[in-house]
C-alpha cells in the first residue's frame, strides 16, 4: 500500500464496538471478526481513521482526522494502520492478486501434518452443545444465584461451616485419609465432574446475563486430559472491566459457593452417605478452585482475571516477547527497543511472569507424562516426555537461535555478545570433550566369604552362645532358639501317631476297623511326615556356624527371651579368607570401568582408614536383589529399594563390581563409598547412553 492508492474497505461482517478504557486513560474500541471469532483492540487514532475509512484515500483520511479532531497525522499513519488491518485479514480483497495473496498466506499458516498432530496432542477442543437459546430461556430461573442476597447468605454459610470444621477438625482429617482408596478416587472423580459442570454453567449464565452470546460448550483435551470449556469470547466486547471480571470469575465463585454450602452440610449432617457426599464435594471444590482455576500460568480463569485486572490483553505472548527481548539485551546488549513501551518495573514483572509460565507448563506436562508412564503405558509416557521436551525446550531454543542468526551483524558488533558467545562455546565444548574423573558408588568392605544368619521361623531366643569378633569353627552352635508353635506341632504329631498305631494294632481283633486299615496307614504316614518336618524345624532352631570364621554384625542387645521374626538378622560369619570390596555401580557409568582400574574405599564409619583396591570383575547383568541390607534405603543406606518378603529389589539398575585388596578383612562389615578410576566420557554420550538404556529397558527389548 502506498500514498495515493485507494484503500480496500473493511470486510462487511467485521464490526466495531466500544472497548474498555486503556491503562493510560485513553478510550479504546474492539474490532470483532465473527468468521474467525477473533477480537482486535484499537486505540483512539485508529478509531478516528476507521470512522473515515469510506473516504478511500490515505491523504483524505489523514486530512479529515487532522481537521476534525485534535490529532495530527499524515498519510503514512493511515497506511501503517491499513497494513496492520491487512495482516490481520480484516480488509476485503479487491482483485485476483489480493485473493492469491490471501490464499498464499493461508497456505503458509496451515501447519504440516506433524505440526497439526503435535499441536492437537497438546490441546484440542470438541464442541458438544450450542447452549445460547437454552441459556436465554433458563436464565430467569437461576438469576437469583448471582444476587447480593444469596451471596450474603453464602458468606454466613461459609463462616458457619468453617466454625464447625474447626470444632471437628480431627474427624475431618481422618475422613480425608480414609478416602485415599480406589473407590475414593472414583467418588472424587464424579464430584469433580459435577463441580466442573456447575463451573462452566456459571460462566455461561453470567456471560448471557451481560448480553454476550455463548456459541458452544464442550470438552477440551490438555495433553489428553479432559477439561470442560465454555466459549465466552464475546465477553471481550464488554466495555466495562467490572463486567468482564464478573464473567471470568463466575466459575470460581460458583465452585467456592458449592464448597461453602458443602462444608456447612458436612458439619450439620449425621454420619452417612449424605455427609460423605458433602465432604467429597467440599474438599474437591476447595482444591480445584484454589490450585487449578486461580493459576495464571495456564489459560484458565486465573489467567483471564489477571489480564482484566492489569488491563493487558494477550498477556502470555506479550510477556514472552518481553522476556525474549530481555534475554537478548542481557546476553548481547544490542540496544534494541523493547517490544512495547512498558515501565521498567512492569518489564521486570512481565519477564519473571514469562519465566514462571515456561517452568510451570513444563512441570505440569511432564507430570502428566509421568502419570501415564507409571499408571498406564510406559512407552506412551516416554513418548510424551520426548514430545514435551521438544515442544517446550528444544523448539523455543531453536526459534531463539534463528533470531540470533538474523541479528548476526549486530551480535558481532557488540562487545558483550563476544563474551556471551565465548561462554556458550565453552559450555558446548564441555559437553563434547571427554572428562577424566572417578566414579563414586556405594560399596561394602567385608570378608570374601560372608554368610548372614536368620531365624528359620518365628522363634524365641533361648541362649546366645556367640559374641562379636569370636572365632568359630564350622558347626559350632551360636544361638539356640525355641518355637512353641513347632513344639506344639511335633507333640500333636506324636500323639496322632500313638493313636493311629493303637488303632492299627487293634484292627486285627476289631472287624469294624479292618475296612479302614488302608486309610489308617495313609494317615499314619502323613503324621510321621509331620513329625519329621517338625523335628527338622526344631533342629534348625539351633543356629550353627556355616563355616570357620569370625562372628560379625551381631544384632544389638540380643538376649534370651527375645522374640524374633524370620526377617531379623541374628549375625553373620565372615570367613578366614581374604577381604573383598564390592561396589554397586549404575548402568550409566558401568561402561566406563575396566578390569585393573585402581580405586579407594572411604568407610562411612568415623576413624576408619581408606582402603585401596583393584577392579577384578565387572558383572554385566543387573542385580535383581540387593545382597547387602546395610546399603538399602530402608536401613538408612544410599540405595533405593523396594522391600519384599526377605528381598530388597533396587529401584534402578545396578551392577556389582568386585575389587581385591591387600588389607586384612575387617572384624565387621564396613559400608562406604568407592571412588574408582574411570575412562573419560562426554556429557552428551553419558546422557545418550542413559536415555537409550531407559528406552531399551522399558520397551522390553
Amino acid at each position: 500500500m502506498t500514498a495515493g492508492a485507494a484503500l480496500p474497505p473493511l470486510r462487511e461482517e467485521v464490526s466495531l464496538h466500544p472497548g474498555p478504557e486503556a491503562s493510560d486513560g485513553w478510550p479504546t474500541w474492539t474490532l470483532r471478526d465473527p468468521v474467525r471469532n477473533r477480537f482486535f483492540r484499537i486505540d483512539w487514532p485508529s478509531f478516528e481513521m476507521l470512522s473515515r475509512w469510506h473516504l478511500g484515500a490515505p491523504e483524505a483520511i489523514a486530512q479529515a482526522v487532522s481537521a476534525e479532531t485534535t490529532l495530527e497525522m499524515d498519510a503514512d499513519d493511515v497506511i501503517a494502520v491499513a497494513r496492520v488491518l491487512d495482516r490481520s485479514h480484516l480488509l476485503r480483497p479487491q482483485s485476483r492478486t489480493d485473493l492469491a495473496r490471501l490464499a498464499a498466506a493461508s497456505a503458509a499458516e496451515r501447519p504440516s501434518w506433524g505440526e497439526w498432530l503435535l499441536h492437537h496432542y497438546l490441546f484440542f477442543r470438541i464442541p458438544l452443545v450450542r447452549p445460547d437459546r437454552w441459556l436465554s430461556r433458563t436464565l430467569p430461573l437461576v438469576r437469583w444465584a448471582g444476587g447480593r442476597g444469596f451471596s450474603l447468605v453464602t458468606l454466613f454459610a461459609l463462616l458457619g461451616g468453617l466454625a464447625l470444621l474447626a470444632r471437628d477438625w480431627d474427624r475431618f482429617a481422618t475422613t480425608l485419609l480414609d478416602t485415599f482408596t480406589t473407590t475414593g478416587a472414583a467418588i472424587y472423580a464424579m464430584a469433580l465432574a459435577g463441580a466442573k459442570v456447575v463451573h462452566e454453567l456459571a460462566h455461561a449464565y453470567t456471560a448471557r446475563a451481560k448480553g454476550c452470546r455463548v456459541p458452544t460448550m464442550g470438552v477440551a483435551f490438555l495433553v489428553m486430559w479432559p477439561v470442560l470449556y465454555t466459549d465466552v469470547n464475546e465477553s471481550w466486547l464488554l466495555p466495562r472491566r467490572r463486567d468482564r471480571l464478573a464473567v471470568g470469575s463466575a466459575g470460581i465463585r460458583a465452585e467456592l459457593t458449592l464448597a461453602a454450602w458443602a462444608t456447612l452440610a458436612w458439619g450439620l449432617l449425621a454420619d452417612g452417605p449424605l455427609r460423605q457426599a458433602a465432604f467429597v464435594l467440599a474438599t474437591t471444590t476447595w482444591i480445584t478452585s484454589i490450585l487449578m482455576n486461580m493459576s495464571p500460568f495456564m489459560r484458565f480463569d486465573g489467567y483471564f482475571l489477571l489480564m482484566d485486572t492489569l488491563n493487558l490483553p494477550n498477556l502470555h505472548p506479550r510477556s514472552f516477547a518481553i522476556a525474549r527481548w530481555r534475554l537478548r539485551e542481557v546476553l548481547f546488549d544490542l540496544g534494541e527497543p523493547p517490544p512495547e513501551p512498558f515501565l521498567p518495573t512492569m518489564r521486570r514483572a512481565l519477564t519473571l511472569f514469562a519465566v514462571g509460565v515456561w517452568i510451570y507448563r513444563l512441570v505440569v506436562f511432564l507430570g502428566i507424562a509421568a502419570l501415564v508412564y507409571h499408571f498406564f503405558f510406559k512407552l506412551v509416557g516416554i513418548g510424551l516426555f520426548i514430545v514435551e521436551i521438544g515442544w517446550f525446550v528444544v523448539l523455543p531454543v531453536w526459534n531463539e537461535l534463528k533470531e540470533w542468526r538474523r541479528r548476526g551483524r549486530a551480535l558481532l558488533a557488540s562487545r558483550r555478545s563476544r563474551f556471551s558467545l565465548l561462554a556458550a562455546g565453552l559450555a558446548m565444548l564441555a559437553t563434547v570433550v571427554p572428562m577424566q574423573g572417578r566414579i563414586a558408588a556405594p560399596a561394602v568392605f567385608q570378608a570374601a566369604e560372608h554368610r548372614p544368619l536368620f531365624p528359620p521361623a518365628p522363634a524365641q531366643v533361648e541362649a546366645v552362645l556367640a559374641a562379636n569378633g569370636q572365632k568359630v569353627a564350622a558347626g559350632d552352635v551360636l544361638f539356640r532358639l525355641v518355637s512353641p508353635d513347632v513344639a506344639h506341632r511335633a507333640a500333636q504329631a506324636a500323639r496322632k501317631i500313638a493313636v493311629l498305631d493303637h488303632e492299627l494294632g487293634a484292627s486285627g481283633f476289631d472287624p469294624s476297623l479292618q475296612s479302614h486299615t488302608q486309610s489308617l496307614k495313609e494317615e499314619l504316614a502323613s503324621a510321621v511326615a509331620e513329625r519329621l518336618g517338625a523335628e527338622r524345624e526344631t533342629e534348625q532352631l539351633t543356629v550353627t556356624a556355616p563355616m570357620a570364621g569370625i562372628v560379625v554384625d551381631m544384632m544389638p542387645d540380643l538376649a534370651p527371651g527375645q522374640w524374633l521374626s524370620p526377617k531379623d538378622r541374628l549375625a553373620a560369619v565372615a570367613g578366614d579368607g581374604p577381604a573383598v570390596l564390592t561396589a554397586y555401580v549404575g548402568e550409566d557409568e558401568v561402561e566406563r570401568l575396566s578390569i585393573g582400574a585402581e580405586a579407594d574405599f572411604l568407610p562411612t564409619a568415623p576413624g576408619r582408614a581408606t582402603v585401596s583396591g583393584t577392579v577384578t570383575a565387572i558383572e554385566r547383568t543387573a542385580l535383581h536383589q540387593l545382597d547387602v541390607p546395610s546399603l538399602a534405603s530402608v536401613a538408612g543406606g544410599p540405595i533405593a529399594v523396594r522391600p519384599g518378603d526377605r528381598t530388597l529389589t533396587p529401584e534402578k539398575a545396578l551392577y556389582r563390581v568386585r575389587l581385591t585388596t591387600t588389607e586384612p578383612p575387617p572384624a565387621q562389615e564396613l559400608v562406604g563409598t568407592m571412588h574408582i578410576d574411570a575412562a573419560g566420557a562426554t556429557l552428551v554420550a553419558r546422557a545418550w547412553r542413559s536415555t537409550l538404556g531407559i528406552l531399551v529397558r522399558e520397551s522390553g527389548m
